[in-house]
């Protein structure tokens, strides 16, 4: 391997960390803000099971990302150059303003804007980038339905029972649904990284003839967002945990298991949904069970804007970036 593949398999590996780093308020937000858990518990927590997801994923998402979105016949290295640089800048600038954005969809308009600025429209694959894009709608608007619904049904379960052996139930079992949402996270959002750098290894003639996904490589990327999440995104805690709605264990317990249902599947089909959107409409789904305004939706607004903003932001991040780098 030469410097340059070494330099852009760290800079993977530095957008895995931010990933994880970012994306660890997703996973811990609740039970921070419900008092669960300590927070230096509960990233612990988290990034251990974020790890482990390799042992119950399979690889489809990362298959996605590395051949799906852009036409791997025009990937070099300066294409996963701009793409890494526009997702890892938007995530920078996102973490400064506390604002919970998708990494996923960051990398994913990081992809399009090299490779647009590369070969034009004709690089794009637009299969993969419909099916990501309507996720962009569809995860939120599912984590909002099965969390309202989860709420629901326990809500009517434990109708009868005294609000404080509900609350020493789903302390618990808040351990439970945080343990399966980390799960999902790290089965989805780690898969993205492998596919950028086995595409880049692919490009550069280092796995043959087929496109495959190197045990190695697997491991390094489930070790590195493990470890971001160790290190937690403490700004974006605030907004996920407590601005969006206030929260009980109950309430964690049931975004959480939502959430973690909805990424379970889009992570069999192959899907790269964003575990940022599919949380926070759990979150509004449980907190608009209570009453409409229980959910602080101008928080929402900027969240959404956010969501709104981060392909066309890191796209054009990423074309700029690509373009600095073929002149120099």
């Amino acid at each position: 391997m030469t410097f340059e593949i070494f330099f852009l398999i760290a800079l993977a590996l530095f957008f895995d960390f931010l990933n994880g780093f970012q994306d660890s308020a997703n996973s811990i937000a609740t039970i921070v803000s419900t008092r669960v858990l300590r927070p230096r518990y509960a990233v612990l927590w988290a990034a251990f099971f974020n790890f482990i997801a390799f042992f119950f994923f399979g690889l489809h998402v990362a298959n996605t990302i590395g051949k799906g979105i852009i036409d791997i016949a025009i990937v070099d290295k300066g294409v996963i150059f701009g793409t890494l640089m526009g997702a890892c800048l938007w995530n920078l600038t996102t973490w400064y303003f506390g604002l919970p954005s998708s990494s996923s969809h960051a990398l994913i308009g990081g992809m399009i804007g090299a490779a647009l600025a590369k070969a034009g429209p004709g690089a794009l694959l637009w299969k993969g980038i419909f099916k990501t894009v309507t996720f962009i709608f569809i995860a939120p608007t599912m984590g909002l339905i099965l969390g309202f619904f989860f709420g629901m049904l326990v809500y009517w379960l434990f109708r009868k029972s005294a609000p404080l052996k509900v609350d020493h139930i789903f302390r618990k079992g808040q351990l439970i649904s945080a343990a399966l949402y980390s799960l999902g996270h790290g089965g989805n959002d780690a898969q993205k990284t492998m596919g950028i750098i086995a595409s880049l290894l692919f490009s550069a003639g280092l796995l043959g003839k087929e496109f495959h996904i190197p045990f190695f490589v697997v491991i390094m990327c489930y070790s590195t967002i493990a470890l971001g999440t160790m290190f937690g995104g403490w700004r974006i805690v605030k907004t996920m945990g407590q601005k969006v709605a206030k929260l009980k264990p109950v309430d964690g317990f049931c975004a959480e298991s939502g959430a973690a249902i909805m990424l379970f599947i889009s992570s069999g089909f192959g899907i790269p949904v964003s575990t940022t959107h599919t949380i926070t409409g759990a979150i509004m789904g449980i907190g608009s069970l209570r009453r409409i305004s229980a959910v602080r939706w101008g928080v929402v607004g900027n969240i959404v804007w956010a969501w709104v903003l981060t392909i066309p932001c890191s796209a054009a991040i990423s074309a700029l970036a690509y373009t600095l780098i073929i002149r120099r």
